[in-house]
């Protein structure tokens, strides 16, 4: 059994940053892959970005390159996304989620272990 607790959410203006943390527990894994979605009311789940626990390559969606950054505690199994340059579609629950294996995928169907989401609204 793996938790993932996500935590960091907020109310936050257009420009604003805000950074997320993402802190799991239970087993571990020889190899895996951990990334951050996000979902919108009435949007399907979306992918923002991934690391890989392998080599810790970093991947990002268009919509957020240069603006998120995903990085890693190095004393624990712990990820974080820090949000500069904030926009109002940003606004959605953001999830953490973590997968088997070094490859990174961008589908939500390919992870294996959810958090329960924390919200993040950027107003105009």
């Amino acid at each position: 059994q793996v938790q993932l607790v996500e935590s960091g959410g907020g109310l936050v203006q257009a420009g604003g940053s805000l950074r997320l943390s993402c802190a799991a527990s239970g087993r571990s894994f020889s190899t895996y892959t951990m990334a951050w979605f996000r979902q919108a009311p009435g949007k399907e789940r979306e992918f923002v970005a991934a690391m890989s626990w392998s080599d810790f390559s970093t991947y990002y969606s268009d919509s957020v390159k240069g603006r998120f950054t995903i990085s890693r505690d190095n004393a624990k199994t712990t990820v974080y996304l820090r949000m500069n340059s904030l926009k109002p579609e940003d606004t959605a629950v953001y999830y953490c989620a973590v997968r088997r294996g070094s490859s990174y995928y961008v589908t939500a169907n390919d992870y294996n272990y959810w958090g329960q989401g924390t919200q993040v609204t950027v107003s105009s």
